[in-house]
């Protein structure tokens, strides 16, 4: 089994980047604040990252003022599809290593 690492999504592959779209995977919606507690990222770090992943389609953001500002943030049906398609490419780099 031949694989194509060129296939590798260079926006989700960053650990920082990897570990929020993980998160994202896994809930409807994530405030910042949970998403910094959860990750132990700083805030620029977390910022960072976040504005590739939305620069990339991957992330829509909301903005609202409930008691207070909050910003969350939700995978695009694009990012979705992006991170599915990326962990069938990592299951085939393990199956591939497996020999």
């Amino acid at each position: 089994m031949t694989v194509d690492f060129d296939q590798i999504d260079k926006v989700i592959h960053e650990r920082g980047r990897l570990a929020i779209m993980t998160l994202l995977a896994t809930r409807v919606r994530w405030s910042f604040a949970d998403l910094k507690s959860e990750l132990k990222m700083s805030d620029g770090n977390l910022v960072t990252h976040l504005r590739t992943l939305h620069a990339g389609g991957y992330v829509a953001v909301t903005k609202e003022v409930l008691d207070r500002p909050q910003t969350t943030y939700t995978l695009t049906e694009r990012g979705r599809t992006a991170f599915q398609s990326y962990l069938s490419l990592l299951e085939q780099i393990v199956r591939a290593g497996q020999g």
